[in-house]
């Protein structure tokens, strides 16, 4: 027999990992739609030049998810539980701000005809200028940086380049103008206390390293 690639509880933590993401990005923007959106853009902002060639890194990164966010639901279970944990808790501090506090931006006018224009004129017409606050594509590209970074598993260079593309990543959201820099701040400032909370939490409810070795022990035995 082959062996599956995903068990149970993994494809469970993967499709719930999706549906939160889903949740926090299309009913946010449904229950905002008819709201005040604020604009935080700085004169900051305006002085980032706008690098159209950036947003292949922009596309791309759903690839980097899909692959990191794989690896991280394959980590031991105490680990794996606490990277879901802090991906919904994250989510769902997106969901709160995309409802209570809904952004906008001012995109600058592409006129531009070569392939890399184009495709952000694409992304920009399925992409309206909201959701912004945090940036979701910042906080998912550092929660596949956390996912992988002490997972002793990963090979170190795969580890260093996790961390290398989601700095990209926030770097492309500035530079093709889908986010301004509180965006990429509060992303990645979500991605780390999400993480750290959910460790705490889980804690808190008995879940202590004793406790997973015991579970590990056991179902070992069975």
């Amino acid at each position: 027999m082959r062996k599956r690639i995903f068990n149970r509880r993994e494809k469970w933590m993967l499709l719930a990992a999706l549906v939160s993401d889903l949740i926090a990005y299309y009913l946010g923007r449904l229950l905002s739609a008819n709201r005040y959106h604020y604009d935080f853009t700085t004169s900051l902002d305006r002085r980032i030049p706008m690098v159209s060639w950036m947003i292949v890194i922009y596309v791309g990164c759903y690839v980097f998810w899909v692959v990191n966010y794989a690896i991280a639901v394959k980590a031991e279970e105490k680990e794996s539980m606490r990277f879901l944990t802090a991906h919904i808790i994250g989510e769902t501090v997106c969901f709160l701000c995309f409802v209570m506090l809904p952004t906008t931006m001012q995109r600058p006018e592409i006129t531009g005809t070569t392939f890399f224009e184009n495709l952000m004129q694409y992304i920009y017409r399925l992409d309206s200028p909201d959701n912004l606050l945090p940036s979701i594509h910042c906080f998912a590209s550092w929660m596949c940086w956390i996912g992988v970074r002490k997972h002793k598993k990963v090979p170190k260079w795969y580890r260093y380049a996790s961390l290398i593309i989601a700095a990209a990543v926030c770097i492309s959201t500035l530079t093709v103008k889908q986010h301004i820099l509180w965006d990429v701040i509060a992303g990645v400032a979500l991605a780390e206390a999400s993480y750290s909370f959910a460790g705490c939490l889980l804690k808190r409810h008995g879940f202590r390293k004793q406790d997973w070795k015991t579970r590990s022990r056991q179902k070992g035995g069975i």
